[in-house]
């Protein structure tokens, strides 16, 4: 059951961040400014996507449980809230980053730091790259509610399909419109956004077009526009137990790029280094992404059955499973550290700042993958308050405020700035053990509605 769930998704993790990874290379190629421009404007649009993320997640723990007693009719007005949430989210998103972007971007760079920066140009990239990706907002909001509720039901290969082919389009696109190849004009920056903005389409379209040409077998989608009534009784439950995950994703996010923020305050290098580490790090975190929707669903098939003691006893052996594959990972991790820095055109003290951060976050990886498969047990018995305080909550109250002090009140660099912060993690991996052995997370949260 693992397999059939995990393995699509490894693969599509594993194309999209390989893909990723190539982006920023090709971008890295352009150079320090380049590089440094469209990670800060990326730090900006991951706020929204944990914010989409955070409030489909909401309604996919009822969805997962009313998939596991096959309830379409349940289904479908859990899909129902995902849209109307996605839409209004979306456009609050496009309205603030359209009249509030540039003063955020400004915060990531300052004139003393970031003396070796020509800031006029990175300004000027970063808004230019930001503009071109508000318009791949809504698909990629549509696609994570289609998504979502596929895997609901157990159909990850869809979405598997759907973002090979929008990534195989964003990768032979970048190399058209980054550097002006086969005729195509040169657009730098802007050519990575147009890329990046034509493949969330064809994501959206494969998924959109393939879901309700197979009504037969994804009943939840016949009628899904028929109407936007959604139970009110649903959406309140959905409320209440939601959104403190939508508030955490929203929070979370925040609290990341806080940290980064920290981060960038040690210079023009230590922004690049620390893009260059994150940009690899999820690349080595495929298998934990995608172990992280299995475990959601898998759990919450069984709480929505009323199989506790099973489903507690599927959550030790997953998260078993986890922590041992990442042993693995963070040791490839570790071996490759010092070599994926010379893909890029940055400076050599780049080079080697992004080597140390990579060796930190390959001893660290498998810690992070039992904190992010807790996160994902606790959350799929609806415990959203408790996954609250524990994500974000912690964020803000551990490694934001230690990242925050050592930048402030201390010489260090970034290197141990960086290790002191992944280590306090450890702190937050032990509270999680103590809540996966209590076992009160795991809870059957919906009541069967009358099929349509």
């Amino acid at each position: 059951m693992l397999f059939i769930l995990v393995f699509p998704l490894i693969i599509q993790q594993g194309v999209t961040q390989f893909v990723s990874l190539l982006d920023n290379i090709m971008v890295g190629r352009l150079g320090t400014d380049a590089i440094n421009s469209v990670a800060i404007t990326n730090q900006l649009i991951f706020v929204f996507n944990l914010a989409i993320f955070g409030g489909v997640s909401g309604a996919s723990i009822f969805g997962a449980q009313f998939a596991g007693i096959n309830d379409h009719k349940g289904l479908r007005h859990t899909f129902r809230f995902k849209m109307i949430f996605g839409v209004i989210a979306t456009t609050a998103a496009i309205a603030i980053l359209l009249l509030w972007g540039e003063p955020l971007t400004m915060l990531f760079l300052d004139n003393e730091t970031n003396a070796e920066l020509d800031l006029t140009v990175v300004t000027q990239n970063a808004r230019d790259y930001l503009h071109i990706m508000l318009i791949g907002l809504l698909p990629f909001m549509i696609v994570q509610v289609y998504a979502s509720t596929l895997r609901e039901l157990g159909d990850t290969v869809v979405p598997m399909i759907a973002s090979v082919a929008a990534i195989l389009v964003n990768l032979v696109f970048n190399y058209f419109l980054i550097f002006g190849t086969f005729g195509f004009p040169r657009l730098e920056v802007k050519g990575a956004a147009i890329a990046t903005v034509m493949s969330r389409y064809v994501e959206m379209l494969v998924v959109v077009i393939y879901t309700h040409l197979r009504k037969s077998k994804f009943k939840f989608a016949s009628g899904a526009y028929r109407s936007l009534y959604v139970p009110g009784k649903l959406v309140k439950d959905i409320a209440i137990t939601g959104s403190p995950l939508m508030i955490n994703e929203i929070v979370w996010s925040l609290g990341t790029t806080f940290i980064n923020q920290c981060y960038s305050t040690k210079g023009t290098f230590a922004y690049a280094a620390t893009n260059i580490n994150s940009t690899a790090w999820n690349l080595f975190c495929t298998i934990m992404f995608a172990m992280g929707t299995a475990i959601s669903i898998i759990l919450g098939r069984e709480l929505g059955k009323g199989e506790r003691e099973k489903a507690i006893d599927l959550n030790r052996k997953l998260q078993f499973f986890n922590v041992a594959v990442h042993i693995v990972m963070g040791g490839l991790l570790v071996v490759v550290a010092k070599y994926i820095p010379l893909l890029y055109d940055v400076e050599p003290e780049v080079r080697d700042i992004a080597s140390g951060l990579l060796v930190i976050s390959g001893i660290t990886i498998p810690m992070h993958s039992l904190v992010h498969g807790i996160y994902f047990a606790v959350r799929s018995g609806g415990k959203t308050i408790v996954t609250f305080l524990f994500d974000s909550g912690y964020t803000w109250a551990v490694p934001a405020v230690i990242a925050f002090l050592l930048v402030t009140f201390t010489n260090l660099g970034i290197v141990p700035v960086y290790l002191i912060v992944q280590i306090s993690d450890s702190i937050k991996m032990t509270i999680g053990l103590i809540m996966l052995k209590s076992g009160f997370w795991a809870n059957t949260i919906i009541t069967k509605e009358k099929t349509a």
